[in-house]
């Protein structure tokens, strides 16, 4: 049975995007709900995407055989940093949605391999933002299984906080725990590890910040062939903190388990959360440097309020020699 379709409250004008939670507890749960899930697409003609685990990919592919309509893809391919799924669910669904097919997707993030409290906190925060990238995504849906063996009730209410459908014996109803409205719930940023070095930037310190950084990455072990990435990035990064947050910040560099962490404060504000999480237009003028440092760096992290400025953070794996 196929529940009435509800109106989406993260979605203005009621734009149907459908974003469900799927709590399951074991194999055969998690097969039975997207099994449905997939045939209920498959006999509305609509087109699926999958990105699920390894081991859960080989479940589903023998349960469905080589249906054409169904896709599998590796999620695993964009790399660790979450800032770069929305941009590769949107590649993946268009692909699929000839002539203006409905697509629906699959998507299990492997929550217990997160690399740290950190990364954990954005795969979270990349949640609630598919309800605002895809807000009129009319013909697009996404079932986000969520295995709920481990019985931390707390993460599991967290992540239900970034869905506004949860998916329950075949149907899908209104999340009574979604956070609606503009404003995300996140997580303080932890405190600069000691010692951490900190430098006041304003016009014409670009090469001061980039030697600072350089030096600082390569004291905390960034791989030589890592450390022209995180220019780019910094340079990226800085130059928009200077012509956007006032003309002046401040840049701190520290190092902390394996991982390498440059942070620019200002007091610019970023109104769009989703800056830089969708791929650039080929013509399009500015709006690249946030982009390139979500490609280029392993996490970012991005805090900005119209009344606290701007607080953003590269992370670079820095594996111990």
């Amino acid at each position: 049975m196929t529940a009435t379709k509800p109106s989406n409250p993260a979605c203005p004008d009621g734009a149907p995007f459908r974003h469900e939670l799927y709590p399951y507890r074991g194999e055969d749960q998690f097969l039975s709900g997207t099994l449905d899930y997939i045939h209920e697409a498959l006999e509305a003609d609509e087109a699926v995407v999958i990105a699920v685990p390894e081991d859960k990919t080989s479940l589903l592919r023998g349960e469905l055989a080589d249906e054409p309509a169904v896709t599998f893809v590796d999620a695993t391919t964009g790399g660790p940093n979450p800032g770069r799924h929305i941009a590769a669910w949107s590649a993946w669904m268009n692909e699929r949605a000839e002539g203006g097919r409905p697509v629906r997707g699959i998507g299990e993030t492997a929550w217990r391999q997160a690399r740290s409290a950190a990364h954990l906190s954005e795969l979270r925060y990349h949640e609630w933002l598919m309800n605002r990238a895809f807000a009129r995504s009319s013909t697009w849906s996404m079932l986000c299984p969520y295995d709920t063996a481990d019985e931390d009730q707390n993460a599991l209410l967290s992540l239900s906080r970034c869905h506004p459908q949860i998916h329950r014996d075949g149907q899908y109803t209104p999340n009574e725990n979604y956070l609606t409205g503009d404003e995300y719930s996140f997580d303080a940023l932890a405190d600069p590890c000691d010692p951490f070095q900190e430098l006041s930037y304003t016009h014409g310190d670009l090469a001061a910040i980039r030697s600072k950084v350089s030096q600082c990455a390569t004291d905390a072990g960034v791989p030589e062939d890592r450390l022209a990435k995180l220019a780019v990035a910094v340079t990226e990064i800085a130059t928009n903190s200077i012509r956007h947050g006032g003309g002046h910040g401040t840049l701190r560099t520290w190092a902390q388990d394996e991982t390498f962490l440059c942070e620019f404060r200002d007091s610019g504000y970023i109104p769009d959360a989703v800056t830089g999480r969708i791929r650039p237009e080929a013509n399009q003028v500015g709006g690249r440097g946030l982009w390139l440092a979500h490609q280029l760096c392993d996490l970012v992290e991005i805090r900005s309020t119209p009344h606290q400025g701007t607080t953003i953070r590269l992370h670079m794996d820095a594996p111990q020699r």
